[in-house]
């Protein structure tokens, strides 16, 4: 785990500099509370944890069923 101290308004840079994947930015500080923007491509899915943990027990453990072939008899 990478952990780093950054002041308001200030960034990290997800992947390659020159053609990075996102942006982290902090957008606000108020008392313990930290307010983070994050700026990346809409097929980049981003959850707080407890929403992630929700969607993985809310999917279904099997995505599709074989069904069995037709019989020509």
């Amino acid at each position: 785990m990478l952990v780093i101290t950054r002041r308001e308004s200030e960034e990290v840079v997800i992947g390659d500099p020159n053609n990075p994947i996102g942006v982290v930015r902090v957008a606000g500080v108020k008392g313990d509370r930290v307010r983070l923007a994050f700026e990346f491509p809409r097929e980049i899915q981003v959850h707080r944890r407890e929403v992630a943990e929700q969607i993985l027990e809310e999917r279904p453990s099997v995505v599709g069923a074989i069904k069995p072939a037709k019989s020509n008899a």
